[in-house]
């Protein structure tokens, strides 16, 4: 088929059928814009108007092309207006019934020759193919929203499809400056099949009251370097688009972390179903506009009105990176620092991690040499915890042993002064344990700093059942001193970011061990579709595939879910010395390391 598709209709034009019809304008192509809403018509054709007017105003195309590419835009509301097209992207509501509807009428309408794209997400497109008097012209095209910004197109081929309409497809959407990605026809292809996940256990998590939904955004944002937080995209996405996707997932999976949550189902039968409807999660200042406005929450906890105790020095017991990147942002923020490790000369090596990290930041003109000089000078090594007597903050970062946790925790008991707040910078192991090796549970509270914590501006605040209010208020206020994002979140394995993060990370190995795709694959699908700084084969390498697999069978153990047991592929690759990039082979042959 050797059509140049420079005709392309494009049925249904909500939000993404509005943003597909702006990229194939803005390519050259004559696009008919056909919705039975007229209003719908009229807001494609205005919208299409704004996004030329700002690129004009940026300086980015001249007056010209913008009258050319407005030109290029009619909208309809009769199908039979796609006569003329060369290809048809439908993109009408996620329902198996209109979208047949629409196939079966365009057979009565297009020319022999030309292609029925389906955008859907969720629904077979083999099933939709069968439903049309020439299967072997329907083919999956699925843009992602925003469709100007976002690179990715996934292309779904059922066996029905005959070959040169996968080729004119995927050729089409390289001419758009897209990267297409093949994908075989199941529920959410590849990225939707992993975000949709995601997203129903971020739903789920704030139906339970673990975490708010501005901390479990907040969370994801600055944990994992997200676009947005999972809420947020939820409300862009459509909450009755979401639980149509996750419906489908479900009973594709049978995985009970694809059923959606109830809340999806409460918000989108009350109307209730996004930015689109001017409220989901949150509460926007019209339908359709991405502005928030403040709503009716429940009160905030009395311990958040809690007064912390007074901090100036601080104790961090550990020698590692994560130890000296703390030990940094402690005495960058002002505070005097002891650095103790099991002996004077690894604390010394430790701080003089801490000396090269700001050797580095003054060369690449962060800090001056006189700010690096005074924070050094702030830090005091240590070869024993005895140096801790004096501190009003005691946090480790040691390894990630229980049980050399909580011995550390009874050493801390016993040297540290009456009133100091003890803290644990854990990221999967539960911070109540290390509390009850003390005397003093109700001073003990979690910190999890992420990593390298100079740079990260995430901490989680982790509560246990015995914390007192004035120690988690001490953590909190701390937190904000070194100009990082406090969150809170109770004490349940994983927290936020890793209960949400590492589930993900998991399905995606899934995904390859079935060979559904490839890294490659996955990896393109999730850094160009879902607007991650990395696709997770990148990431679960970067973390170290044995640290994954500890914490993949923490979550697992915690909440005895199926479909949180750790994929065969990991624990294989695991058992055979394969841990990422520093042992130099994960997922992918690492050099150099």
């Amino acid at each position: 088929m050797d059509t140049p598709l420079s005709t392309v209709a494009v049925v249904g034009l909500g939000t993404m059928g509005t943003g597909i019809a702006e990229v194939l304008a803005r390519s050259g192509r004559t696009v008919i814009g056909i919705d039975i809403s007229g209003a719908a018509a009229q807001r494609a054709a205005a919208a299409l108007d704004a996004a030329t007017a700002r690129s004009v105003d940026r300086g980015r195309i001249g007056e010209e092309e913008r009258t050319a590419v407005l030109a290029r835009f009619r909208t309809h509301r009769d199908l039979r207006a796609a006569a003329a097209a060369d290809l048809v992207i439908e993109v009408v509501s996620e329902s198996y019934a209109v979208k047949r509807a629409v196939v079966r009428e365009l057979d009565a309408v297009l020319r022999p020759g030309a292609i029925v794209a389906t955008g859907t997400n969720a629904l077979s497109v083999t099933r939709l193919a069968a439903e049309s008097a020439h299967p072997e012209r329907v083919v999956g095209m699925h843009f992602f929203n925003p469709a100007p910004a976002m690179r990715l197109v996934e292309i779904v081929s059922s066996v029905l499809t005959a070959p040169a309409v996968v080729e004119a497809v995927t050729a089409l959407a390289r001419a758009l400056g897209k990267e297409p990605v093949a994908a075989g026809d199941r529920p959410g292809f590849v990225a939707d099949g992993l975000l949709f996940g995601y997203l129903n256990q971020a739903a789920a998590m704030y139906e339970s009251a673990y975490a708010s939904r501005e901390d479990i955004d907040a969370a994801m944002r600055l944990g994992c370097g997200l676009p947005m937080g999972p809420l947020t995209l939820l409300d862009l996405i459509g909450l009755d688009t979401a639980r149509t996707v996750l419906e489908a997932l479900y009973a594709e999976s049978g995985d009970r972390l694809h059923a959606p949550a109830p809340v999806l189902r409460q918000l989108s039968d009350a109307g209730l179903t996004g930015r689109k409807a001017g409220r989901g999660f949150y509460t926007y200042t019209g339908p359709g506009s991405g502005g928030t406005v403040p709503d009716r929450l429940t009160p905030r906890p009395s311990h958040r009105l809690a007064t912390g105790r007074e901090v100036r020095t601080v104790g961090i017991a550990g020698s590692g990176t994560m130890a000296s990147g703390i030990a940094e942002v402690f005495a960058r923020s002002g505070y005097r620092v002891v650095l103790a490790a099991r002996s004077p000369a690894r604390a010394r090596d430790a701080r003089d991690r801490v000396a090269r990290s700001l050797a580095r930041s003054v060369a690449k003109g962060r800090t001056t040499a006189e700010a690096a000089e005074g924070t050094l000078e702030r830090i005091d090594p240590a070869g024993a915890l005895d140096a801790f007597a004096d501190v009003d903050l005691a946090l480790e970062a040691v390894v990630e042993d229980l049980e050399v946790k909580r011995g550390l925790f009874a050493e801390l008991d016993a040297v540290c002064r009456p009133g100091a707040v003890l803290a644990t910078t854990t990221s999967s192991l539960p911070v109540v344990v290390c509390a009850r090796a003390t005397s003093r549970p109700e001073d003990v509270v979690g910190m999890h700093f992420f990593n390298p914590a100079p740079v990260m501006k995430l901490v989680e605040i982790v509560r246990t059942v015995l914390t007192a209010d004035e120690a988690h208020a001490t953590a909190r206020a701390v937190t904000a001193t070194l100009k990082k994002h406090p969150v809170d979140c109770g004490d349940r394995a994983g927290f936020i970011v890793n209960a949400l993060l590492f589930p993900y990370l998991n399905n995606a190995v899934k995904l390859v061990e079935n060979h559904y795709a490839s890294p490659d694959e996955v990896d393109a699908a999730m850094r160009l579709g879902g607007g991650y700084p990395m696709g997770p084969f990148e990431l679960l390498d970067t973390v170290g595939l044995d640290v994954s697999l500890t914490i993949e069978k923490v979550l697992h153990q915690e909440f005895r879910e199926p479909g949180l047991a750790p994929a065969p592929l990991l624990e294989r690759l695991v058992a055979a010395g394969c841990l990422g990039r520093k042992t130099g082979r994960g997922f992918r042959e690492h050099a150099g390391r």
